[in-house]
């Protein structure tokens, strides 16, 4: 599969360097299609890997997965532009962070998550939220974790769900191990998780962890 990811920090080359070990075709998609980091990781991975604007990975990827910082996130996929966001699926991985009076706060205006403006912003994109409660290495590596820890997704659209948790599969983790929370409302509490999972990385002095659902 063509996949665009925008983004080029440590989430994005992260979940584009499994996409292509898994055999994906990746995009990563940036303000500067010569963006050092960005040329410099599609070297290594090439042919299937490329860099390119973000509208130019929004083109070209059948999957489009915004792994940009939280705060950005609507402008870079206003820049990917509408018309090449329409129909597909859209993985969101971001976290609408905010640290500038030192301590976290998850920024949700009127209660709104991301994922939802996200949706709201982009009718016609199947939006999905997955991958933003655990650490790069997490996401790309759940091996790496003990134990049948899991991972959220909601989204309005089930196909697109269906879509991600088969990506989520192929990069290792077993569907059964995959909640869906329901529609898009339920990245609010995805997005809110953060403040916890922030105070566990510091209490524990890591982040390479994540959480399990134990049912009675």
């Amino acid at each position: 599969m063509r996949i665009g990811v925008l983004g080029t920090g440590e989430v994005g080359q992260a979940i584009a360097t499994k996409l292509c070990a898994i055999g994906h075709e990746v995009m990563m998609g940036s303000r500067d299609p010569a963006h050092p980091g960005a040329t410099e990781w599609a070297r290594h991975r090439r042919p299937l890997a490329s860099v390119g604007t973000f509208a130019d990975a929004a083109a070209y990827g059948a999957l489009v997965l915004n792994a940009t910082a939280g705060a950005a996130s609507l402008d870079v996929l206003t820049s990917a532009g509408a018309q090449h966001l329409a129909g597909k699926v859209v993985i969101d991985t971001s976290n609408p962070l905010d640290f500038s009076d030192g301590s976290p706060r998850v920024v949700q205006p009127g209660g709104v998550s991301l994922g939802e403006a996200i949706q709201r912003s982009f009718p016609t994109a199947r939006v999905v939220k997955a991958l933003n409660t655990v650490n790069n290495t997490v996401m790309t590596n759940p091996g790496g974790i003990p134990g049948d820890h899991v991972l959220f997704v909601a989204g309005d659209d089930r196909h697109a769900k269906e879509v991600t948790i088969g990506l989520l599969e192929e990069m290792g983790w077993p569907p059964d191990r995959v909640v869906d929370l329901g529609g898009i409302v339920g990245a609010r509490g995805m997005e809110a998780y953060l403040l916890l999972w922030i105070a566990l990385a510091q209490a524990q002095g890591t982040s390479a962890f994540n959480v399990a659902l134990r049912r009675a």
